[in-house]
């Protein structure tokens, strides 16, 4: 026979339950597919189980129903009050009901008290939390490497937090800014989306300013060409805030790689440089050709002859006098972007006029002058005599060496008056 139904009232829970429909970026289902878990889930501990009953949620409304459904048996014989009831309990209910019927009453779970309400809120906002997080790392699991414009909305020493346009939160550590970046609650603000961690189901999305995937997301949005594939951005090598360095490679002969890159006037790289914060942008042609990719990328320094080591990736570089500064560049940065864009290390030499070719000193016959721990940290790094050394950069010394500055100022002085005598 059909089951009867009570008529009572079912309690309105809006209280329980509408906040999270309003607040949480969740669709209709999903929602009420958690809300009927929720409450299963309190019902099954009350009662010991949840299978006889029947949980309806209307979350457009803010209420629900809940039924219990039992079956009648002889006063004597009711084993499991959760799922059987008594023939004369179930005639209070209505006269009607005869043994083996279905009873179906509803349920008032605010009758519960309290603790079962508690009980509900920490389970159903236990579920909701983990559903932002799985759909949190859902959107964004794929994007690593995409630009994202966020507004900022908290400042710390350590990150900066920024929300979405659904109010996701979004980290940018200080490590990921570029040095003179300065963040102010509620400005809107651009990087690239760099990974995303997901542990214990805690997602981070982790942003940055600093990697060259920004430079060349950025790139892609001004140089139409790259975008449709007629070229090919083949390494980027950043100093940020300072100084970039980018290879480019055209697959059409009639498209000159840097020129659409840096566009008339570098209409194309204005609107990047003051992304960047005033940041330089030299963009070079690539080429397979190892000597000839050395020799562009210490543009704009004029090389006169470079010798390469295959095996462990080093080039010696030679140049005039006047030429040598340049390819260094102010505190060793023209030379560092091309170290890290070509992947080889680049020891830059003065060119020996033929005047200059006197008698070289090897440097030990300085002992009596210089600190014998000096010289052996010249003589690894390859530098073995007096004009070795008077014709390697000044910089180069103190940062491959590791000698202080005023260590390389007296070596300097010690072995040019050797031959200036």
């Amino acid at each position: 026979m059909a089951a009867k139904k009570t008529t009572e009232t079912t309690p309105n829970m809006i209280e329980t339950f509408r906040e999270f429909k309003e607040n949480k970026n969740i669709d209709r289902t999903t929602l009420v597919s958690v809300l009927e878990e929720s409450f299963r889930n309190v019902i099954a501990k009350i009662f010991g189980s949840d299978e006889n009953f029947d949980v309806i949620v209307n979350p457009d409304k803010g209420d629900f129903e809940i039924y219990r459904n039992r079956v009648v048996v002889a006063d004597d014989e009711v084993e499991d009050q959760n799922k059987e009831i008594s023939l004369s309990e179930a005639q209070k209910i209505d006269p009607d009901y005869e043994i083996g019927e279905d009873v179906s009453e509803t349920i008032e779970f605010a009758k519960f008290g309290r603790r079962a309400i508690l009980n509900l809120r920490q389970t159903l906002a236990s579920k909701i939390l983990e559903l932002e997080h799985d759909s949190l790392y859902n959107k964004y699991k794929d994007r690593v490497g995409q630009i994202i414009s966020g507004e900022v909305y908290q400042t710390w020493k350590r990150e900066v937090l920024i929300v979405d346009d659904e109010n996701n939160e979004l980290i940018l550590p200080k490590s990921e800014q570029i040095p003179n970046d300065q963040y102010r609650k509620g400005e809107t603000i651009r990087a690239v989306i760099l990974r995303v961690d997901n542990e214990n189901n805690n997602p981070k999305i982790i942003l940055s300013r600093t990697s060259p995937m920004f430079l060349e997301r950025l790139l892609e949005g001004e140089v139409p060409e790259i975008n449709d594939g007629l070229i090919s951005i083949k390494n980027i090598a950043r100093m940020p805030g300072e100084r970039a360095k980018v290879a480019v490679e055209s697959y059409d002969e009639r498209i000159d790689p840097v020129g659409a890159c840096v566009g008339v006037k570098g209409s194309r790289v204005h609107g990047i440089v003051r992304e960047l914060c005033n940041e330089n942008i030299d963009v070079i042609n690539y080429t397979s050709n190892i000597k000839l990719y050395i020799q562009r990328s210490l543009s704009p320094a004029k090389v006169s002859s470079i010798n390469i080591d295959e095996e462990n990736h080093k080039a010696e570089v030679y140049l005039q006098p006047e030429e040598v500064s340049l390819a260094i560049g102010r505190g060793g940065l023209n030379i560092k972007l091309a170290s890290m864009l070509t992947g080889y290390t680049i020891d830059v030499f003065r060119e020996i006029e033929d005047n200059e070719a006197e008698e070289d000193i090897y440097l030990d016959e300085f002992a009596d002058e210089i600190d014998q721990w000096v010289i052996d940290s010249i003589k690894r790094i390859g530098l073995d005599t007096a004009k070795a050394v008077l014709n390697a950069p000044r910089d180069m010394l103190v940062e491959k060496a590791d000698l202080e500055e005023e260590t390389v100022d007296s070596v300097l002085s010690i072995l040019k008056a050797e031959f200036d005598n």
